[in-house]
């Protein structure tokens, strides 16, 4: 079964979606990659932020450099707000494709922002415009007897009681330039700022919230920042002339609004950091690269006794190369990291067997994109679930655990340190695009959460000893730790099966010790771990109807939860955190009494649900999933949803949106 938002069917618009004004307002901006879309997105949630509002801001781009489309949305509410909307309330641009791209997706009444300087551009002289979008629109125009340019497209969105305000951006660009004393070229780029500046001020947005946005968006770039404020106060003062309040504004905040601002990469890195990271490898791939280069440019950071410390970042030649360097320095007593995307992961696994055989206290941190290959670099997918618990050729104990919004981010990269040295064994901390794209208000972070755990570390005697037995066989299957170049530490790590010193052995009974020695480490984290660090329920925990998920998933489901309860429908959720060992015994009891239950994931053959029915013996009765490269938001999964408890769907649907 095919599953699309409402006002998208066939691949058209049919019915504007009709939006009852609430708390919530969802702005979206596009434009050229190269225009600076992201950066202007930002400082609209930054401006949003300083005024008090909880934002949430998602990036999509295309994996080319300059010139193909790029959009941003930016949610901002008073209140806890989890996940980006798929149907903004005013679209923001300067240029025709973005009305292509998006008109379709504005709510009724919605509000564009555009260029008045375009005139009649032909849609079919858009270079950069997919052949199928660009065929369902011109039709769309042609069945309303419109022409196929932009005065077209601006004219259907008014018949569908879109509201839409032209701006002379020529103008107000040649007026900054005579101000400045400067050629209008030098002054092209500021034409975003422009944008967004019209747009906060009709939706009440204060002028100094946006000019203490500038000063953090563009911070030290002195020239920069005095063309940006003039360009800013000749756009607010327009909009201030031109135009009257709109019915949207963005609320008045409540409560303490103290808090962070970040992404994913951000909050990981932020967390490593935190749980004392000493040495971190990499490999550039798209998106775990942002992570390491946040880290670079914060490798010295104040400790509890007042000196400065911070880790070792080392970019490498290949994915081998990080995994196996992260190994050796884990080996030493340092916390180490190496973080990668899909196809680097796929090159890791060498390595990572390595790190198994060896009990190596070594944390991945894996970013999700689609696949296979190259696939699609910049867009998310949750296709790596099966590949982070089995990759690697034999069988060898690793813990995977996935976060499920940004601030999770920050504590489970700490908690991945803890994990792997008192386990001794790799630990992937399983994260995807659509988290490193979200932009986030979160609170300021506890660091009185994170208790440093080490792990069994080797203390030597007094006795000489020529060896340790570092792979002593232990009820627990974890062994004291020796470090390279501890006095009294010596031992011996090859690639191949050992003894509990090191030594190569292929004795069948030393062979079994050995795999169940690691095998028992998994038992006992299983048995030790706290039920909240593996899984965490939501909603009515006494309903039946039951929704299962994974990783960035949780913002959707949070929020199509509180849209059941206003309907009065009463669902739990469960957020699946470890993912291995997986957290059978936690979740037997919940599906005893779940009816019906539903998986949603983002990849195509729903690996959690896979997963969930080799453990449990039990699958779900409804698989819902999308595989487009975008996130799932909760307006569309709160449709399904809805069409699951009236029993009206089927056993597998797709969410699917062709305007995103």
């Amino acid at each position: 079964m095919h599953v699309i938002l409402k006002n998208y069917q066939n691949g058209r618009h049919s019915q504007p979606i009709v939006k009852t004004r609430t708390e919530h307002i969802a702005w979206r901006i596009g434009g050229p990659q190269g225009s600076g879309i992201d950066r202007i997105a930002t400082l609209f949630a930054r401006a949003c932020a300083l005024s008090g509002q909880q934002v949430s801001c998602r990036r999509e781009y295309h994996s080319n450099i300059i010139g193909r489309h790029s959009y941003c949305d930016v949610s901002a509410s008073p209140g806890p707000i989890t996940c980006h909307s798929e149907s903004p309330d005013m679209l923001v641009t300067f240029e025709s494709e973005s009305l292509c791209r998006h008109l379709n997706a504005l709510t009724t009444p919605g509000y564009v922002i555009c260029s008045a300087d375009d005139g009649e551009v032909d849609l079919a002289s858009l270079s950069y415009l997919d052949a199928r979008l660009q065929h369902d629109i011109i039709e769309q125009l042609t069945t309303l007897g419109l022409p196929a340019t932009s005065s077209g497209l601006l004219e259907m969105a008014r018949q569908h009681g879109v509201h839409t305000f032209a701006i002379p951006y020529k103008a107000l660009l040649s007026r900054l330039a005579d101000e400045l004393g400067v050629a209008r070229q030098r002054v092209a780029a500021a034409i975003n700022i422009m944008a967004v500046a019209i747009s906060s001020s009709m939706l009440g947005i204060s002028r100094g919230s946006l000019e203490r946005a500038l000063e953090k968006v563009f911070p030290g770039q002195q020239d920069v920042l005095e063309m940006n404020r003039r360009a800013l106060a000749i756009a607010c003062q327009y909009a201030q002339d031109s135009f009257e309040p709109l019915e949207l504004q963005l609320p008045e905040p409540r409560g303490d609004t103290a808090g962070l601002l970040l992404n994913a990469s951000q909050s990981v890195a932020l967390g490593k950091l935190a749980a004392g990271l000493g040495f971190q490898s990499y490999y550039p791939i798209s998106p775990a690269s942002d992570e390491s280069v946040f880290l670079e440019a914060h490798n010295r950071v104040p400790l509890t006794n007042g000196e400065e410390s911070g880790p070792l970042l080392l970019q490498v030649e290949d994915e081998l190369a990080a995994v196996t360097m992260a190994c050796g320095a884990a080996l030493t007593g340092t916390r180490s990291a190496t973080a990668t995307s899909g196809p680097g992961f796929s090159l890791m696994t060498e390595g990572l067997g390595w790190a198994g055989m060896n009990e190596v206290p070594l944390v991945i941190t894996l970013y999700q994109r689609g696949g296979p290959s190259t696939g699609m670099a910049t867009r998310t997918e949750q296709g790596d679930l099966q590949s982070a618990i089995h990759g690697g050729h034999g069988e060898f104990p690793r813990m995977v655990l996935a976060s499920g919004d940004v601030e999770e981010c920050f504590y489970d990269a700490a908690q991945a340190f803890d994990y792997a040295e008192r386990y001794q064994l790799p630990v992937i901390h399983l994260l995807d695009k659509a988290l490193t794209s979200t932009l986030q208000t979160v609170p300021t972070f506890e660091m009185s959460r994170l208790q440093i755990d080490r792990g069994e570390l080797y203390r030597p005697g007094h006795e000489p000893a020529s060896a340790v037995p570092r792979f002593a066989l232990t009820d627990s299957g974890i062994s004291p730790r020796p470090l390279l170049g501890q006095a009294g530490g010596q031992h011996w790590l090859t690639g191949v099966e050992h003894s509990e010193y090191g030594q190569v052995s292929e004795d069948p009974v030393m062979r079994e010790q050995m795999m169940e020695k690691r095998a028992r480490k998994l038992l006992q984290a299983a048995q030790e771990i706290p039920t909240d660090e593996k899984l965490r329920l939501y909603g009515d925990i006494d309903a039946a109807f039951t929704i299962i998920s994974w990783g960035s998933n949780k913002g959707a489901l949070l929020d199509a939860l509180k849209r059941l309860a206003h309907e009065g429908i009463s669902a739990r959720a469960v957020q699946l955190r470890l993912l291995w060992p997986f957290p059978g015994e936690e979740l037997e009891a919940i599906l005893a009494t779940a009816g019906p239950l539903v998986m949603v994931e983002c990849n195509y053959s729903g690996q959690m649900n896979a997963l969930v029915k080799a453990q449990m013996g039990r699958g779900c009765d409804h698989l819902v999933v999308k595989y487009n490269g975008r996130p799932i938001s909760g307006e569309a999964l709160y449709q399904v949803l809805q069409q699951i408890h009236e029993g009206k769907a089927e056993a597998r649907m797709v969410l699917r949106n062709p305007y995103e």
